[in-house]
């Protein structure tokens, strides 16, 4: 009896850590929001230079916005299709990007962006653990 109970003992405690482990997985997923653009041929260095820079300041004013980083194309290979540059934005949650997305930052971005704006490709994923 004093056997069953210590293996029923240590089989919940093995059970709620690995509980434990995967909800703290789930809870840590990040939801990325990859932007790549390809400007218009007519956009010059300086108006490439507004659109980055108008970007680059949407997360200091959208709070749902947990992380940002971007660049510019510098592949080998040679197959990017003419997108050049690379905005990575990452959320908690969808809610957060719900915020985000109709965010008046937001849109003065589009409205700075929209002018040189040739191709946009928007790719949006849970990052896997």
């Amino acid at each position: 009896m004093k056997k069953a109970l210590v293996c029923l003992l240590v089989m919940f405690a093995i059970t709620s850590t690995l509980h434990a482990q995967n909800t703290k997985k789930m809870t840590d997923k990040l939801l990325r929001h990859v932007v790549l653009l390809k400007f218009k041929d007519a956009s010059t260095a300086a108006d490439i230079k507004k659109v980055e820079n108008a970007f680059r300041q949407l997360p200091s004013k959208i709070k749902a916005v947990k992380g940002f980083e971007w660049g510019t194309n510098n592949s080998p290979e040679n197959i990017n299709q003419g997108f050049t540059h690379c905005f990575f934005v990452t959320f908690k949650t969808e809610k957060d990007r719900e915020e985000y997305l109709p965010h008046p930052a937001h849109k003065a971005f589009v409205d700075v962006l929209t002018p040189h704006l040739d191709k946009v490709l928007v790719i949006d994923y849970w990052a896997a653990q």
